[in-house]
């Protein structure tokens, strides 16, 4: 990863960690969500809440309802949870917005634990 995607995903984890510290466990996803675009905002990051991303299929442009939570810098996927557990239906979301976006860095963000590092997903090699 180069020195660009390292400085946004570490203020990402930085303004996760800050609203967790608020917050903790038990919110509903929104919540986090509406906060964390505040916290990023505030370190002067761009932030676009519920991009939408459309589906090409043979060339149509499919608009099927996805969205992504959070689009950080026009580089950087952030996919927010509040469950009890991350399943694999969670990363394959988020690796489905990478690939529909061709973008290549994404975080996974689960806001329902008691120690915040609990709720990082790296994303595969």
């Amino acid at each position: 990863m180069n020195g660009r995607f390292e400085s946004i995903t570490r203020e990402i984890i930085g303004g996760a960690i800050a609203v967790h510290r608020v917050f903790g466990p038990g919110l509903l996803e929104a919540a986090y969500e509406a906060s964390l675009v505040h916290e990023l905002v505030g370190r002067g990051l761009r932030v676009e809440r519920q991009k939408a991303v459309p589906v090409l299929y043979r060339g149509v442009r499919i608009d099927c309802g996805f969205r992504m939570d959070l689009l950080i810098e026009e580089a950087v996927v952030v996919e927010l949870k509040a469950v009890e557990r991350l399943a694999a239906i969670h990363l394959a979301q988020m690796l489905t917005y990478l690939r529909l976006t061709d973008l290549r860095v994404g975080l996974l963000i689960n806001f329902n634990v008691r120690v915040h590092s609990a709720g990082w997903r790296p994303q595969p090699k």
